[in-house]
């Protein structure tokens, strides 16, 4: 049961072939949360760059999060940056026991993925994933 909280690597790396379905959805604009070797958008921020810390406005986000402690503060953003008009898709582990969730991906329209993902960087997660969009509804 450890390997389903491990924290060996909170990097999971989003699968190409998943992510170029969303991106035909959504058309995106910003990757946050990245490394410069698995960004998806032309625009991103890496971890020095501190995408918490900057203004996603008027953004199409994709955003996969760290999957460590920290994604509360991910999720938060996502929705608090929502509110401000950016329109933000948040791929994340299926926690529906935990606060965040609770607090706010239940504010987002949510899809559960079937089965397990495979990651580009892994073997299939040993956790379910969903699919968490926050859509500024002015």
């Amino acid at each position: 049961m450890n390997v389903h909280f491990s924290s060996q690597s909170n990097e999971w790396t989003t699968p190409n072939d998943f992510y170029k379905e969303l991106n035909k959805e959504f058309n995106f604009t910003l990757d946050p949360c990245c490394t410069k070797t698995n960004a998806k958008c032309k625009k991103f921020f890496t971890k020095k760059d501190d995408g918490l810390s900057k203004d996603w406005f008027n953004e199409t986000v994709f955003m996969n999060p760290p999957y460590g402690r920290e994604i509360k503060n991910w999720i938060k953003k996502a929705y608090e940056e929502s509110l401000k008009g950016a329109l933000v898709v948040c791929l994340i582990l299926a926690r529906t026991d935990t606060t965040y969730w609770h607090n706010y991906c239940m504010k987002g329209e949510i899809r559960f993925i079937k089965g397990r993902l495979k990651f580009s960087n892994k073997n299939s997660a040993p956790f379910p994933s969903a699919v968490v969009i926050f859509r500024n509804k002015k």
